[in-house]
């Protein structure tokens, strides 16, 4: 089983739209083969290559269940490293304390500037109003953004299945840097939408008492 990757661990095609009733079927049969009760009695090794296993099981589960995970293993699989903003580089950075590195889709660069002087703004001067309305406006644009990403991964998934079906490596390919741009764009959207809503929610004024 260890060496299976998580596509084979639950006899599933290395596809980007997968069969999610069949991911959690196959989840729970295996689950129930490595439940710890069944090795009560066996000796502590096999106690432990159990445990071993059924990490990995979950592992693999959380992972394929979740379509950008999903995305993101799999290209892991064709040796594609994402870029510093990427969901394993947060992860990295929030658990060692260090700063992510940031690196801006050339078209968002200038949006990005003003939406720091924003930021800014409202650090500085409490809840400026004209930098309020600048933030919402700019949370608006960055959500109606990361809607658009979706749209455009959920194409290249059934782009790089239809070319793995037909074995066409160069649309397999396309496809790849396709995924690794969008996918690192869709990051760096992210932390913009969540660095604006920390700082919305930080000014937001309290509901006045009822009554």
């Amino acid at each position: 089983m260890s060496d299976l990757d998580y596509f084979a661990l639950f006899s599933l095609p290395q596809h980007l739209h997968i069969d999610l009733a069949a991911l959690e079927k196959n989840f729970y049969a295996q689950s129930r083969k490595l439940h710890p009760d069944r090795f009560a009695a066996r000796p502590a090794e096999e106690q432990q290559a159990a445990l071993s296993a059924s990490s990995r099981l979950n592992d693999a589960y959380r992972t394929l269940r979740d379509p950008i995970l999903r995305t993101e293993y799999l290209l892991s699989l064709q040796g594609v490293q994402l870029q510093e903003q990427s969901r394993a580089a947060t992860d990295a950075a929030r658990a060692t304390g260090a700063q992510k590195k940031q690196v801006a889709p050339p078209d968002l660069l200038e949006e990005a500037f003003e939406l720091n002087m924003a930021l800014e703004e409202i650090k500085m001067s409490g809840d400026d109003p004209d930098a309020r309305a600048q933030l919402e406006s700019s949370r608006t644009r960055f959500t109606a953004m990361l809607e658009e990403c979706q749209q455009k991964l959920e194409a290249l998934w059934t782009a790089w299945d239809n070319a793995l079906d037909a074995a066409d490596q160069a649309a397999r390919q396309a496809s790849t840097r396709a995924m690794v741009d969008l996918l690192n764009r869709r990051s760096y959207i992210r932390n913009l939408v969540r660095d604006v809503n920390a700082a919305l929610e930080s000014k937001a004024v309290p509901a006045a008492p009822k009554g």
